[in-house]
């Protein structure tokens, strides 16, 4: 629901985002297995699975020498005295997944930490894609199919998010479009949302150096002149006490770079300026009426593993049909556990997201439309039809401290009007130098990933 690129979060003087490639440190994408599946024929792994870690994390310093680019939360005026010159003359190195970022991989079972000390200072969260091979992200096609992932949040308490979502960009990262990108996706780079977030160091093969304003806290980038927006997927925003899946319509179908205002989203004088939904349609069952659902001891127990299951069904029950409906299942020691129902005022018991349950929704909590002026799942619906790229991560929140997701939010409503209360913490909770310093031994664990035809990727009692 917010911006997450703001999450950029290496607490080093090199930590940016970059076009060039360096050769102080070669790039190893740690191999994470995966599975395809059809009805008829099973599930079978994927071999050529791996990772690689966003670049807005990776070291980058002038070509040729070890003098950084971006150093705190500051361009360096003279290699970067505009947007093109710093594209080329910065080089981006490759990155120690374990040691620096806290990212393992065992076997189909990806371990990210969020606060990893190391020789360089302190690493806070990470975000990585899934790839093809060395040079391509994995594209997924959505339209009637199903995702499925096993995801352990017991060590996510509030304030953090563990999220798994689908995102527009480009598969090669944008080499083919942009041709000052040399690192392309082997690299990282290319990243996209719907929040069109402009901490983002270069975007379509230029950097976002002029106009820079940096934050006043170096775990947290600054902002640029551009933004990066597109179609976003949130199949999965979760810790422990609260979780929503989201869709965030766009206009385009690609990634598209957008300036100042015109980017919308947080931070901005207008909030609902860009091409991009910034708010989407959720379905947090918590919001939607069931306190009982999910959480720790309860229906989807959160101090255990657990199957989340995600489908995507088309008008026509085809892949060339449109987006008609998102439903959600859990698999929990064997059990199929069915979604929960909404028991909100004004709403029928809905237990999937359609256009009939975004527009009840939108009307029973008073809030604007965004997703339906964009198209609403029609919307969304022609990136998933031309395929889109995988992301995993683990963050903090420095614009909302993650209430949206696990509190009362906004704050300054009654906690007992529709829609306000999301989860049961604390509306003090959240600080990301609170929880950095308390709870920085949080991590999430996504594994046993598989996706394939309606019916496919789980299996359960009912």
């Amino acid at each position: 629901m917010f911006q997450k690129a703001a999450f950029v979060s290496l607490v080093l003087a090199s930590v940016v985002f970059g076009q060039q490639v360096g050769t102080y440190q070669a790039e190893t994408h740690p191999k994470l297995a995966w599975q395809k599946c059809t009805k008829s024929g099973g599930c079978a792994t994927q071999s050529a699975g791996a990772i690689v870690l966003d670049s807005n994390w990776r070291w980058v310093h002038k070509t040729g020498t070890y003098t950084n680019c971006y150093t705190g939360n500051t361009w360096d005026s003279s290699i970067c005295a505009n947007d093109k010159t710093c594209a080329s003359n910065c080089a981006l190195e490759g990155a120690d997944y374990t040691a620096t970022y806290g990212i393992t991989v065992s076997g189909n079972a990806l371990t990210m930490k969020f606060v990893t000390n190391n020789s360089n200072g302190k690493n806070i969260g990470s975000r990585v894609y899934l790839l093809a091979s060395d040079t391509k992200y994995q594209m997924f096609k959505l339209l009637n199919q199903e995702f499925s992932f096993d995801v352990d949040v017991s060590q996510l308490p509030c304030g953090l998010n563990g999220a798994l979502y689908f995102s527009a960009m480009d598969e090669d990262g944008g080499t083919a479009r942009f041709s000052t990108n040399k690192a392309g996706a082997k690299y990282g780079t290319g990243y996209c949302d719907s929040q069109c977030p402009r901490d983002i160091k270069f975007i379509n093969g230029e950097a976002n150096a002029e106009g820079w304003k940096p934050a006043s806290n170096d775990a947290n980038a600054g902002t640029g002149n551009y933004g990066s927006c597109c179609n976003e997927m949130d199949v999965w925003e979760a810790n422990s006490i609260a979780t929503a899946y989201t869709p965030h319509p766009c206009d385009g179908t690609q990634q598209s770079r957008c300036t100042g205002d015109a980017c919308g989203g947080t931070g901005s004088s207008n909030r609902y300026g860009s091409i991009c939904d910034p708010d989407g349609c959720d379905f947090n069952s918590f919001r939607m009426g069931d306190k009982s659902f999910y959480g720790p001891g309860l229906t989807v127990n959160t101090k255990q593993k657990f199957t989340v299951v995600t489908q995507f069904i088309t008008d026509s029950g085809t892949a060339t049909g449109t987006l008609k409906e998102i439903r959600r299942l859990y698999v929990q020691n064997g059990k199929v556990i069915q979604n929960s129902k909404v028991n909100v005022p004004g709403m029928t018991n809905y237990d999937s997201i359609t256009s009939a349950y975004c527009s009840a929704a939108k009307t029973a909590f008073g809030d604007r439309d965004s997703f339906g002026q964009h198209g609403g799942l029609a919307g969304i619906s022609k990136s998933m039809a031309a395929g889109m790229v995988l992301v995993l991560s683990v963050w903090d929140d420095h614009t909302a401290n993650m209430l949206w997701l696990d509190s009362n939010y906004p704050t300054d409503k009654d906690a007992s009007a529709p829609g306000v209360a999301r989860g049961t913490c604390a509306t003090s909770s959240g600080v990301p130098a609170d929880v950095e310093a308390s709870v920085p031994n949080s991590q999430v664990i996504y594994s046993n990933i598989k996706f394939g035809d309606i019916g496919s990727t789980y299996t359960g009692t009912a």
